[in-house]
């Protein structure tokens, strides 16, 4: 089973940034975005150098469970493992855009935002979920920032309860008509010949990781970063051959740190994590 070591160990060794090159040349992407996710897809499944398209599709059925829709979360499901949800940016320190969809500590079967597919496509609870980061040009993939959800986002209930008390106050408006919907909120028949509706959604943001990590880690002038943080105890429970590979590189500009970050519960409290970087 692959796991993000797996994925840091892959792309140090692949070394192809021009990714926009590398995927239309393979008839696999027609915009960056496309591109970026193909790259996360082969740095998690070893398929960089697979030129042959059903077996690299055959790597990704053995390692994947889910790749994801368009409008639902998560872009990547690995089997028996984590989450994935992958976004581009063109501005290093721009914000991602979350839409409808609150920032996660870790992805749970009951969530409204999954797909039924997604959701039975494997038999699982809650996976932890890895925020891919990728920062492009119009040709190439500048820094890829990967962070797991609990050293990023606050736990669940904190942003449930702002998307709780919105909806139920747009319920207590009088004389208009609700419908269940899994965005804020649904009001129907607003004017008098009732055919307008009105669709209330969410529009979530979280500030970049480099912005929100920036006391970890300072941009260098090189041609890629990689930047990745992983808590010491989901570190720990990495499988040893995993972490062996890991700590064996000696490639110049790749670092494992042992380092402690804000607990995004509790500023005043930090916690212990990995910080790996390759600048190159």
């Amino acid at each position: 089973m692959t796991n993000i070591l797996e994925a840091i160990y892959n792309i140090v060794n692949h070394k192809n940034f021009a990714i926009r090159e590398f995927y239309s040349g393979r008839n696999r992407a027609n915009s960056m975005g496309e591109a970026l996710e193909n790259y996360i897809k082969d740095a998690f499944a070893d398929t960089f150098d697979s030129d042959d398209e059903q077996s690299r599709l055959k790597t990704y059925n053995q390692e994947f469970s889910w790749l994801g829709s368009q409008n639902n979360p998560p872009d990547i499901m690995i089997k028996g493992g984590d989450a994935i949800e992958v976004k581009k940016t063109q501005s290093a320190n721009s914000s991602l855009a979350l839409n409808s969809s609150y920032p996660k500590t870790d992805l749970r079967h009951t969530s409204p935002m999954i797909t039924s597919e997604c959701r039975d496509c494997e038999k699982w609870t809650v996976k932890d979920l890895i925020y891919c980061v990728g920062h492009t040009s119009d040709t190439n993939i500048k820094s890829l920032w990967m962070v797991y959800g609990s050293s990023y986002a606050a736990k669940h209930e904190t942003y449930q309860r702002i998307k709780t008390t919105i909806s139920d106050g747009i319920k207590t408006i009088p004389d208009v008509v609700f419908a269940d919907t899994k965005e804020l909120g649904r009001v129907n028949q607003v004017d008098p010949l009732g055919i307008t509706n009105l669709r209330i959604r969410g529009m979530w943001q979280i500030e970049n990781p480099r912005k929100v990590f920036n006391y970890l880690h300072e941009p260098t002038d090189k041609d890629f970063e990689l930047v990745c943080i992983i808590p010491l105890e989901k570190y720990n429970n990495f499988p040893n051959e995993s972490k062996s590979k890991l700590e064996g590189i000696t490639e110049k500009g790749f670092s494992i740190e042992d380092k402690q970050i804000k607990n995004p519960n509790n500023p005043a409290k930090l916690m212990d994590c990995k910080l790996i970087k390759l600048c190159v």
